[in-house]
């Protein structure tokens, strides 16, 4: 697809990995609309970006679902992109806890149920432009359990298997594209209690991202991710 032009909005913009392909995409001529819960964190991102905008609001939430995407599509209405990225994460051992099914319970909300909601209410909107993609961020946890992270693994398994079966339902619609970016271990604030610190940089994640979109390659591997893609 084209990556200049397009009017991309960005869920968890603030800061990251969302932040870090703000910039790439702001960088490459897109007009982007970040997106946050945090209205301070926002505004710093603002200084980052040129001519950038900030709607704040929490996607987990259903309420600010429908007001933000009502917003993108009152407001906003040449949007044609939209990055899945916000996320929760909750970094613990099974056997050392006694509320697993509460942390499972956020995590599937914000990284598949809401995902999927926010979707549905911006698709009738993107099959309307000439061109528009959805880009879900999944994670390398797609490949793989990991002990220490056993929810949140499960949440982004459940959002690959979707994001896969939107990509199948859509391929016939020429001008909607579906893309899913797994990043590895990056070193982010979101990712510090699971040694994020020995990670890549998000600038990394975000200049895959870029060059797959130039190229139309729908799943996107970064990192130690791109071994599970290796053909034979």
């Amino acid at each position: 697809m084209k990556t200049t032009g397009n009017t991309i909005f960005i869920s968890g913009g603030s800061a990251g990995i969302g932040l870090a392909i703000a910039k790439k995409l702001n960088t490459a001529g897109n007009q982007v609309i970040i997106n946050g819960r945090n209205e301070e964190r926002l505004q710093n991102a603002l200084k980052e970006l040129d001519n950038a905008v900030a709607i704040q609001g929490d996607l987990s939430v259903e309420a600010d679902r429908i007001r933000i995407a009502t917003e993108l599509k009152k407001n906003h209405p040449e949007v044609n992109v939209i990055i899945n990225n916000a996320g929760a994460a909750f970094a613990y051992i099974l056997n050392e806890t006694t509320n697993a099914h509460e942390k499972a319970a956020e995590e599937m909300n914000t990284n598949y149920f809401s995902i999927i909601h926010f979707t549905e209410l911006l698709l009738p909107h993107l099959l309307q432009q000439t061109a528009a993609a959805v880009i879900n961020v999944s994670s390398i946890v797609v490949f793989g359990a990991h002990k220490v992270l056993p929810t949140y693994g499960a949440s982004k398994a459940a959002l690959h298997n979707y994001t896969v079966a939107l990509r199948q339902t859509y391929e016939a619609q020429k001008n909607v594209q579906i893309y899913e970016l797994y990043p590895p271990l990056v070193n982010t604030e979101f990712s510090a209690g699971i040694g994020g610190a020995d990670g890549i940089p998000p600038a990394e994640v975000a200049d895959e991202l870029l060059l797959a979109l130039e190229k139309d390659q729908f799943d996107v591997p970064v990192g130690d991710a791109k071994q599970f893609f290796k053909k034979d």
